[in-house]
């Protein structure tokens, strides 16, 4: 089968499309036939060594959506969809025309999601879900996503929204504005510099009261953010600038009763994963959440360049590859 294979971290240039054969399954596995496997960054983290609890040689790829082709009668032939902090680091992934999965990590994938939508909801809406989660967000619940337009900003939207809370998405971009607007979203741009006067200004023309939830999926906002955020609320962070060091007021904080709450989606395994997806597959198919869009398809065999454009800035948005079987 066509696979994705790095035998050594730290370059790109490690990253090598070879042949290998089709997993053989241990007790209580399932081989899952590879429909669609999503890029997200922290593939490409993974290839260049900035995450150490990776073991090599290593197929890469967290998210997936497949049909069971290996395994209990009654699974062979169900649609699946999955991620987990195991795919990729400590066991090959989904960057290849076949993975293997413990039978614990399978959920039935959405009927009204096709398999490049599926395959693509899987780091960001785990992510979502954690931030949600995590910041107690319900109806009524005051929240504004920074970066809405993001994978993970728009999948956090839909699950606020789902939960009938007050949502304000703010971007950089005028077509990103007019994108969540076509959702229904209450969205506006954010200013042009991350400056705390200017971002509490914006937010509060439209929550009053101050927001209950900043959700930052950009890591460029925190400091403002702490600024803006109203009293007792919370701060969702995903991701740090550069060495991951960020200046902070404290008093700013602490005056607020704020909390700053981190979400690493890479703290949930594949069966803890499965169990919060099948929760999510009926929420789609009740039309409760929408799949994403604007999706990029490549062909597994294109795949090398598309890991290098992306770490260079040359391709943005959200990026699926197709296996050869």
């Amino acid at each position: 089968m066509q696979a994705l294979r790095f035998n050594q971290t730290g370059d790109l240039s490690y990253l090598e499309l070879v042949d290998l054969p089709i997993p053989s399954l241990e007790p209580d596995e399932v081989l899952i036939e590879i429909k669609a496997g999503r890029l997200n960054r922290n593939d490409i983290s993974n290839v260049m060594g900035r995450l150490p609890y990776t073991t090599i040689p290593r197929t890469p790829g967290r998210d997936y959506s497949g049909i069971i082709q290996q395994g209990p009668a009654e699974l062979i032939g169900k649609e699946v969809w999955g991620t987990g902090k195991e795919n990729g680091f400590i066991q090959d992934g989904s960057h290849a025309a076949y993975m293997k999965v413990h039978r614990s990590a399978i959920s039935l994938k959405p009927q009204s999601l096709s398999f490049e939508e599926a395959a693509n909801c899987g780091t960001p809406y785990m992510t979502a879900w954690g931030a949600i989660q995590s910041c107690h967000v319900r109806e009524g619940t005051r929240i504004v996503v920074i970066g809405a337009n993001g994978a993970v900003g728009n999948a956090a939207v839909e699950l606020a929204k789902k939960n009938k809370a007050q949502v304000l998405g703010l971007v950089r971009k005028e077509e990103h504005l007019a994108m969540l607007k076509e959702q229904a979203v209450l969205a506006d741009l954010l200013p042009d510099a991350a400056d705390a006067k200017a971002l509490k200004s914006l937010i509060w023309t439209y929550f009053p009261e101050g927001p209950e939830v900043i959700f930052d999926t950009t890591g460029h906002w925190l400091p403002s953010a702490i600024s803006a955020i109203g009293t007792f609320g919370q701060i969702a962070v995903i991701v740090a600038p550069g060495n991951g060091q960020v200046t902070i007021s404290v008093r700013d904080l602490y005056r607020n009763g704020a909390t700053i709450v981190g979400v690493n989606s890479l703290l949930y395994s594949a069966s803890g994963c499965a169990t919060i997806f099948d929760g999510l597959a009926k929420d789609f198919d009740q039309h409760l959440l929408h799949p994403p869009k604007n999706i990029q398809t490549h062909a597994l065999k294109d795949a090398i360049g598309v890991y290098q454009a992306v770490q260079d800035g040359l391709a943005t948005g959200m990026h699926v590859f197709i296996p050869k079987h």
